[in-house]
């Protein structure tokens, strides 16, 4: 399978499934946080969470749950994507904790053409995500303009120049910088 899909390859109705999953460390989350500089002390601190949550740890940032579902689904939904028009309908649904696994799942809602775009259509779909237990943790849904075909798609990739200067547009491989080529 390519990275990815094409307008075509898009069924209304179909789930993908993506895998593996990933297991939050509490690592990637405090790297998240500092990253983006979310530094509230419920996500941070553990002494502070011990007495102002319920489940006495810290809560893993909405936010990582959300770019880490995002980026899980990324192979067979998003690869091929030119744009995301938008995300509507963030849900979180359930905490996550450090040490959890996360799982994820994309089912495609609908699909339409791109108007004036013969080369392009406009996929929605909404992406869950699940931990070890199978507990739904959130769900969001979103819009992304892809190739209609995959022949597009590679269309996009030659004029962007990405497959010449990887050297798979003619299934060569080639050594060192352009200008080193006779």
């Amino acid at each position: 399978m390519a990275f990815g899909r094409a307008f075509d390859e898009f069924e209304i109705g179909v789930v993908y499934r993506h895998w593996p999953g990933k297991t939050v460390t509490e690592s990637d989350h405090h790297l998240f946080c500092l990253l983006t500089m979310a530094r509230h002390p419920l996500h941070l601190d553990a002494e502070y969470a011990k007495v102002a949550t319920r489940y006495k740890q810290p809560l893993v940032i909405g936010s990582y749950v959300f770019s880490l579902l995002l980026g899980l689904s990324e192979a067979d939904v998003a690869g091929m994507a030119i744009t995301h028009k938008g995300f509507e309908k963030i849900e979180h649904l359930a905490p996550v904790m450090h040490g959890d696994t996360l799982y994820a799942e994309s089912e495609v809602l609908a699909k339409s053409p791109v108007s004036g775009r013969p080369q392009r259509g406009l996929v929605e779909v909404e992406t869950r995500g699940k931990n070890q237990h199978g507990a739904l943790i959130m769900r969001f849904r979103r819009k992304l303009v892809v190739p209609a075909t995959a022949a597009d798609a590679i269309a996009c990739r030659v004029a962007a120049g990405a497959d010449e200067a990887s050297g798979q547009a003619n299934g060569e491989l080639r050594a060192g910088p352009a200008s080193s080529r006779s």
